[in-house]
C-alpha cells in the first residue's frame, strides 16, 4: 500500500477499458474499487466492434497517425495531445497483448498481428480481434481484475455525486481547500446509499448516447461522469459534438446493433434503396473518400439522402467481398444479421446514422486531472482535445489505454491527503410509488426532444426549444430528487438531463458549421475556432436544490 494515498482506496466509477486501466496499473500498490452500475460486462467497452489504433506498420509513422486525427477532428484537435497518443500507441498494442488480449494474428504482420483500416485513417493500423475487438479487451481485462486480490469489484453500485468540501460545511475551513473526498454510491442491491471515502475518485462512465432516441450505445450510456463533474464544479467543453455512428442496423427487434466502421474499410458500398446500377450508390457524390470519408461526413450524407428521397434507411452492400471472407473477418455482423433474417453475403443491410461517441466532457490534462482535486476523469466521459470536432475511428480504445497508465500514475504520485470524517447520506426520504411512470415518461420526451431538435443538422429555433423544454424537464426531475429516495432510473435521468443541456447550450454558443455539428443557420465553417467550455459558476443553484445539504 502507498503511504503517500493515506490508507484509502482509490475508487474508479465504471467498468469499461478506461476503468479497467485505470484499476490495473493502480492495484500493486493501492487499493482499487470499481464500481458498475449494472453488470461488469455491461460496459460499452465490449461493444466496440473495430479496433484500436497502433502504429505499427513500416508504412506508418506517428506523423501521419497524428495529420489523420487532425483531419477527422476538423481543426480543433490539440496537436500535442494527438501526438502524446500516437507515440505511445505501439505501447499501448504491447501491454494489451502482453495481458492475454487475442488479437487477430497475421505471421507477416508487426507483432504478429494483422491490421485493417477505417474510414479517415490513410493506411491500415488497426489492431483487431475479427469484429469483436471490444469484447475480447474487456474479457481479457476483466478477468485480470477478477483474479487481482487488490481490486474489489462491485456490481450493481451507481455513484451519486462527488463528495466534495461543500459537503463538510460544518468543519471550519472546510471551503478553503477544495477537492473530492469520495463519492456517494447507490449499492442498488441494498436499496442504500453509501458514503466511500476515497484517496482519488476516477470517472470512467463513458458517453452520453441514451440521451438520443437512436442510439449505438448500451444503457449504461446516461453521462453519469460527466454530469457528476459538472455539479461538482468542474469545466465540460465541446459537448456539441456528438458522433453519429453512420451505420447502425435499422431492424424492428435490434435498435442499437452497430455495423462496423472496419466492413466499408474493406469495401462496402452505401446504396439508396429502390434504386438500381451506379445510381444507387451515393457516398462520392459527397466526399471524394467516398465510404472511407470520417464518419460526420458519412453521417450527414446518410441523412441528406433519407430526407431526400423519403426513406427510412439506406443500404449497405457487402455482398461482393464474399461470404468466405465475411465469416472470417465479420463474424459477429454476420451471425447476429442472420440471426435477424438478413444474409448479409446475399442481401444488404438496412441501416441509418444513430449517436455513437461523445466527443467531448469533462476537461482533463493529459493525467486524467479534473478542476477538482482528487478528481480525475479518463475516457469517453473527458476531453483531452484528442477528438475535436470529429473522433477518428478506433482512437477511443487507444485514449482509454494510454491516459489509464498517466491517470494511475499522477494518482500514485500525489502528496499526503487530507482524510476529513464524511458524512453520512440522508436516508429520511419515502419511495414514490407513481416514480417510475414519471421517470419513464419524461426519459422518452428527453430522447425524442434530443432526437428532433438537437440531432445531426440543427438550427437555433430547434435548439431553444429544446432547451425551454429540458428546464422543465429538469425541474420536475430536481423536485422528484429532492424529496423522495433515489433509484438508478431516477439518477440516470437527472444525468441526461444535466447532459443535454450541456449539449444544447454548446450548440448554441457555436455559430458555425464544423465536424460534427451542423447548422443550417451558420453553414459556413470559421477561419479560426476554439473548442466550447462551459464555467460553472462557484455556488451554483443546483447545489441548493434539494432539501438535504447532504443532497
Amino acid at each position: 500500500m502507498d503511504k503517500n494515498l493515506s490508507g484509502l482506496p482509490v475508487v474508479i466509477v465504471g467498468a469499461g477499458l478506461a476503468g479497467l486501466a485505470v484499476a490495473l496499473n493502480l492495484a500493486d500498490r493501492v487499493p482499487v474499487v470499481v464500481l458498475a452500475k449494472r453488470r461488469l460486462d455491461e460496459a460499452a467497452t465490449a461493444w466496440a466492434q473495430g479496433g484500436i489504433v497502433g502504429v505499427l506498420g513500416s508504412d506508418d509513422s506517428v506523423e501521419s497517425h497524428v495529420r489523420d486525427t487532425q483531419d477527422a477532428g476538423a481543426g480543433l484537435v490539440d496537436e500535442h495531445t494527438a501526438r502524446f497518443v500516437a507515440e505511445h500507441s505501439a505501447a499501448a498494442i504491447e501491454w494489451l497483448v502482453a495481458r492475454g488480449v487475442p488479437f487477430s494474428p497475421d505471421p507477416t504482420g508487426p507483432l504478429g498481428l494483422h491490421l485493417t483500416r477505417e474510414g479517415g485513417h490513410a493506411v491500415r493500423r488497426i489492431a483487431h480481434a475479427a469484429d469483436a475487438t471490444g469484447k475480447a479487451i474487456h474479457d481479457a481485462l476483466l478477468d485480470l481484475a477478477r483474479a487481482h486480490p487488490n481490486i474489489s469489484l462491485r456490481e450493481h453500485w451507481m455513484a451519486v455525486d462527488v463528495i466534495t468540501t461543500r459537503h463538510l460545511r460544518s468543519e471550519p475551513g472546510a471551503q478553503d481547500a477544495p477537492r473530492c473526498h469520495g463519492v456517494y454510491a447507490l449499492d442498488m442491491d441494498a436499496r442504500r446509499v453509501e458514503t466511500l471515502p476515497a484517496a482519488a475518485v476516477v470517472m470512467a462512465t463513458g458517453g452520453v448516447g441514451k440521451v438520443y432516441r437512436y442510439t449505438s450505445n448500451p444503457d449504461t450510456a446516461t453521462g453519469d461522469g460527466i454530469a457528476m463533474a459538472w455539479r461538482a464544479g468542474c469545466r465540460v467543453a465541446n459537448m456539441e459534438f456528438i458522433q453519429f455512428h453512420p451505420t447502425c442496423l435499422y431492424h424492428p427487434q435490434e435498435r442499437s446493433f452497430l455495423i462496423t466502421e472496419a466492413l466499408r474499410g474493406e469495401g462496402a458500398i452505401l446504396k439508396l434503396p429502390n434504386v438500381q446500377g451506379d445510381d444507387a450508390r451515393f457516398m462520392p457524390l459527397h466526399d471524394p473518400r467516398a465510404e472511407l470519408a470520417p464518419r460526420d461526413i458519412v453521417a450527414r450524407a446518410i441523412d441528406f439522402e433519407m430526407k431526400k428521397h423519403g426513406v427510412d434507411h439506406v443500404w449497405l452492400d457487402a455482398t461482393h467481398l464474399g461470404e468466405a471472407f465475411l465469416k472470417e473477418h465479420f463474424p459477429t455482423v454476420h451471425a447476429r444479421c442472420l440471426q435477424l433474417g438478413i444474409d448479409i453475403a446475399r442481401q444488404p443491410i438496412p441501416v441509418v446514422p444513430a449517436a455513437h461517441y461523445t466527443c467531448g466532457g469533462i476537461v482533463t490534462d493529459l493525467d486524467g486531472r479534473t478542476d477538482l482535486p482528487g478528481l480525475f476523469a479518463v475516457g469517453e466521459t473527458t476531453y483531452t482535445g484528442l477528438h475535436g470536432a470529429n473522433r477518428l475511428a478506433s482512437n477511443s480504445l487507444l485514449e482509454c489505454v494510454v491516459l489509464g497508465r498517466t491517470c494511475a500514475d499522477r494518482i500514485l504520485a500525489q502528496g499526503e491527503l487530507p482524510s476529513p470524517a464524511l458524512p453520512a447520506w440522508d436516508e429520511s426520504q419515502v419511495e414514490d410509488a407513481d416514480e417510475q411512470v414519471v421517470i419513464a415518461h419524461n426519459w422518452d420526451e428527453l430522447r425524442l426532444l434530443m432526437w428532433n431538435y438537437v440531432g445531426i443538422v440543427r438550427t437555433t429555433r430547434r435548439l431553444e426549444r429544446a432547451l425551454h423544454r429540458i428546464h422543465l424537464l429538469r425541474g420536475e426531475i430536481d423536485d422528484y430528487y429532492a424529496n423522495f429516495r433515489v433509484t438508478r432510473d431516477l439518477l440516470e435521468l437527472r444525468n441526461l438531463v444535466a447532459c443535454a443541456e450541456l449539449i444544447v447550450r454548446s450548440a448554441l454558443i457555436r455559430h458555425e458549421s464544423r465536424g460534427l455539428h451542423y447548422s443550417r443557420d451558420f453553414p459556413a465553417t470559421l477561419p479560426v475556432s476554439f473548442p466550447t467550455v462551459l464555467t460553472r459558476p462557484a455556488h451554483s443553484a443546483e447545489h441548493r436544490s434539494t432539501s438535504s445539504p447532504l443532497r
